[in-house]
């Protein structure tokens, strides 16, 4: 018998080769496919579960804004847990056709699916202000920074809106605008994820 060590399988994405499960809400326990693209990383099951116990008394009759969707888990939880409504984006159009179906399967028209890219729409006068802004883009590309100024200039975020981040660092190194709060932050293996509040109020 040869000494020689298998070859590791390779890692698969988290949350899931392909795959995502609703948490909670009204479609707890479903369960849909999703394409592969360009920098997608799922958020974790374990760590969607944390950010929507942290979001918990927010969510009901928010409006939720997720540029950057690549699966939709995150929006979609939000939606399960009783959003009033959601507008995503993605660069990907199998990404945006998937998320599209999904939410029809569900039966769902409370969600707005754009393709194209975050940092445009996020340039143009938002639609309306939002509650609940989900912040997860493809890691060293200095997206979440540009994105997070433009939220604020743009005037997309409500007076008191809730912004979750996913990042390769840690929150304190973002330099994200001055009048939003670190409320909670947590970290699993190379990803830092926070949960940041708006104020309108001076430092």
């Amino acid at each position: 018998m040869r000494g020689r060590t298998p070859p590791k399988p390779a890692a698969k994405p988290h949350g899931g080769q392909g795959q995502l499960r609703i948490i909670g809400g009204q479609w707890r326990s479903r369960r849909f496919a999703f394409p592969d693209g360009p920098g997608l990383r799922p958020t974790p099951d374990r760590v969607r579960e944390t950010l929507f116990n942290w979001l918990a008394p927010y969510v009901e009759g928010a409006h939720v804004l997720d540029p950057f969707a690549g699966s939709g888990a995150l929006l979609l939880e939000a939606l399960s847990r009783g959003a009033a409504s959601g507008l995503a984006c993605d660069l990907n159009p199998a990404s945006v056709a998937a998320l599209r179906g999904h939410l029809a399967t569900l039966q769902c028209a409370d969600g707005e699916i754009q393709q194209g890219d975050a940092l445009q729409l996020l340039t143009r006068p938002a639609p309306r202000r939002f509650d609940i802004v989900l912040l997860d883009p493809p890691f060293h590309q200095d997206l979440l920074q540009n994105a997070c100024k433009l939220l604020e200039t743009q005037g997309w975020l409500a007076d008191d809106a809730w912004v979750y981040t996913e990042s390769e660092t840690a929150p304190s190194t973002l330099g994200l605008p001055g009048n939003w709060r670190l409320h909670r932050e947590k970290h699993t293996g190379q990803v830092h994820y926070a949960l940041w509040q708006r104020s309108t109020a001076p430092a």
